[in-house]
C-alpha cells in the first residue's frame, strides 16, 4: 500500500507543478541556470562516455565476426544500431540519473531541511512549480545531448575500427548506411523525451518529500537514483514494445 500511496503522491506533486505559476521575469532566469546545470554541465562525461562505448562496442563485434565470409561492414551496422537504440537515449540515461538525479533530489532535499521550501510558502509561491518546473522546462533540451552521445559513439566506433584495424574505413561507413530506417532515431528521441521527464520528477519527488536533516538527504539521493533507474528500464521496455515491436 506505501508503494500505491507513494506513485499517488508522484502524480499530485506533478499536478501542482503546473498550477498557479511563478512570474516569467523570475521563471526565465531559473530555467536558463537549470539548463546550464543539467544540460551543459553534463556534455563533458556525456561525450567521454559515449565516444568510449562506441569504441567498446565496435572491438567486441568484431572480435566476435570471425568468419571471413562475413563482411566487415556488418561491424558499422552493428555499431550505429547499438548506438542509436540503445546505448546514446538508454545509458546516457542512467548515467544522467547519477549525475543530475542526485544534483536534484540533493538540492530540494537540503532546501527542505533549512526549511527554505516553507519560506517560499509562506510568501504566497507555489513551491513546486517554483523549484521543479523549471527542471523539467531544461530537461527537454535533453534529447540534444543524446544526439550528441549518438554522433560521439558512432564516431568512437569508426576510430576504434580503423585505427584498430578491424575494419577499413570505407566497409564501416558502408555499414553505418546499410539499411537505415531514420524512425529508429525518431525513436530514440521520443524515448529520450520520456526519460527526461521521468529524471526532472521522480528525483525532485523524493527531494521536496524528503523528511530528517543532512544525513536523510544522502538517503533520499541514494533512493531517487534507484527508483529512477527502475522506472526507467520499465518504461524503456514499454516504449520498445510499443514502437519496435
Amino acid at each position: 500500500m506505501n508503494y500505491i500511496a507513494s506513485i499517488g503522491k508522484y502524480f499530485i506533486m506533478v499536478w501542482e507543478v503546473f498550477k498557479k505559476p511563478t512570474k516569467w521575469r523570475i521563471m526565465k532566469s531559473l530555467i536558463l541556470k537549470e539548463i546550464d546545470e543539467l544540460i551543459y554541465n553534463s556534455l563533458g562525461i556525456i561525450i567521454f562516455i559515449a565516444f568510449f562505448i562506441g569504441g567498446v562496442v565496435t572491438i567486441q563485434t568484431a572480435l566476435n565476426l570471425t568468419n571471413p565470409l562475413i563482411p566487415k561492414s556488418l561491424i558499422g551496422f552493428a555499431t550505429r544500431q547499438s548506438v542509436i537504440l540503445e546505448f546514446a537515449p538508454t545509458f546516457t540515461s542512467i548515467i544522467m540519473v547519477g549525475k543530475v538525479g542526485s544534483y536534484i533530489t540533493s538540492s530540494i532535499g537540503t532546501m527542505r531541511v533549512t526549511e527554505q521550501i516553507d519560506a517560499l510558502e509562506v510568501m504566497g509561491v507555489n513551491s513546486l512549480n517554483y523549484l521543479v518546473f523549471p527542471k523539467i522546462i531544461a530537461m527537454l533540451f535533453y534529447p540534444f545531448a543524446v544526439a550528441i552521445a549518438m554522433y560521439m559513439g558512432v564516431l568512437g566506433g569508426w576510430i576504434a575500427a580503423v585505427f584498430g584495424n578491424y575494419a577499413p574505413s570505407g566497409d564501416f561507413i558502408q555499414g553505418l548506411q546499410t539499411d537505415f530506417i531514420p524512425f529508429h532515431v525518431t525513436y530514440a528521441f521520443i524515448k529520450t523525451l520520456v526519460f527526461a521527464f521521468v529524471i526532472a520528477t521522480i528525483p525532485s519527488y523524493f527531494g521536496y518529500y524528503m523528511k530528517g536533516g543532512a544525513l536523510e538527504v544522502g538517503k533520499a539521493s541514494t533512493t531517487a537514483f534507484v527508483w529512477t533507474s527502475v522506472v526507467i528500464i520499465i518504461i524503456n521496455y514499454v516504449l520498445t514494445q510499443l514502437m519496435l515491436g
